[in-house]
């Protein structure tokens, strides 16, 4: 009964997963139905997980005796997420020691910390409380206005949290690299992350000053990216992603989104498997 849970779930996680296809919409409809065909399927593999551990090896299940398969198998998943999210964090913490070794400067009234190096780079870097770094190849090339464009787009980075956040969902993707379509979806939300920093420092500056910031940016060759507790300027990929992003800062603003509780409702499914518990016996 074990093992029919852990393929159930499965099942359900990869025609979930397959469902998805390139999103059409507004910014909040495309971040919604990214982020729960992202999210829900990791969330229920280790909902139902955590329920087989909590029953153990031992005892029955709708009259079918269970057995150390299925327990050392769900042991086995959840040690390999720990693993990922250990790594993570390591290597987070890594480049949160290697942005404050570096020397910190005023620019324009905020805090920076000065990256020496001709590349181009502006970045917040950290978990909770992030730090901006910016390279000096980005303060040489740019005018000050420019540079302005780019700290108000890191100000919506640190508003909405998304080195934090971002580290989490990067959590997930490893977790779940094995899953159809990890990469796209981790694509979708990396660009949807930027549109709303970009948005946000549209409502600061002039949004012609940021595309410029942007153009300028991605026509250099020497650019330095990173995604581990970092979220910044730009992201490495290809395709119409600079597009899109021009685009939707050269149209009418939108406003935020209310929060909706019935999209979040949707999540509590995942943890259907956790009620499985009061029937081992």
């Amino acid at each position: 009964m074990h093992l029919i849970m852990i393929l159930t779930a499965l099942a359900v996680s990869w025609i979930l997963r397959c469902s998805f296809n390139n999103s059409q919409g507004s910014w909040n409809v495309r971040w919604r139905r990214s982020l729960f065909l992202f999210l829900f399927p990791p969330l229920l593999i280790f909902m139902t997980a955590i329920a087989l551990i909590f029953m153990g090896p031992q005892g029955k299940m709708g009259g079918v005796y269970t057995g150390w398969f299925s327990y050392v198998l769900a042991l086995l998943f959840l040690s390999f997420f720990a693993f990922l999210c250990i790594k993570l964090a390591f290597q987070g913490w890594q480049s949160v020691k290697s942005a404050r070794d570096c020397p910190l400067v005023n620019l324009e009234g905020t805090q920076v910390r000065l990256l020496n190096t001709g590349a181009l780079f502006a970045g917040q870097i950290g978990f909770w409380q992030p730090e901006l770094v910016v390279s000096q190849g980005l303060l040489q090339t740019l005018s000050l206005d420019h540079v302005g464009s780019v700290l108000a787009h890191e100000q919506g980075h640190y508003n909405y949290r998304d080195t934090f956040w971002f580290f989490w969902l990067g959590w997930v993707r490893s977790c779940t690299a094995w899953l159809p379509n990890t990469e796209p979806l981790w694509q979708e939300l990396l660009v949807l992350r930027e549109l709303r920093a970009d948005s946000y420092a549209a409502s600061q500056v002039d949004p012609l000053l940021l595309a410029e910031s942007l153009l300028l940016s991605v026509s250099s060759t020497n650019v330095v990216s990173t995604e581990i507790c970092c979220a910044g300027l730009g992201v490495p990929g290809v395709g119409d992603r600079l597009e899109q992003r021009i685009e939707a800062l050269l149209a009418p603003p939108q406003p935020d989104p209310d929060l909706n509780w019935q999209y979040w409702n949707a999540f509590l499914l995942a943890f259907l498997p956790l009620v499985t518990v009061i029937f081992h016996t």
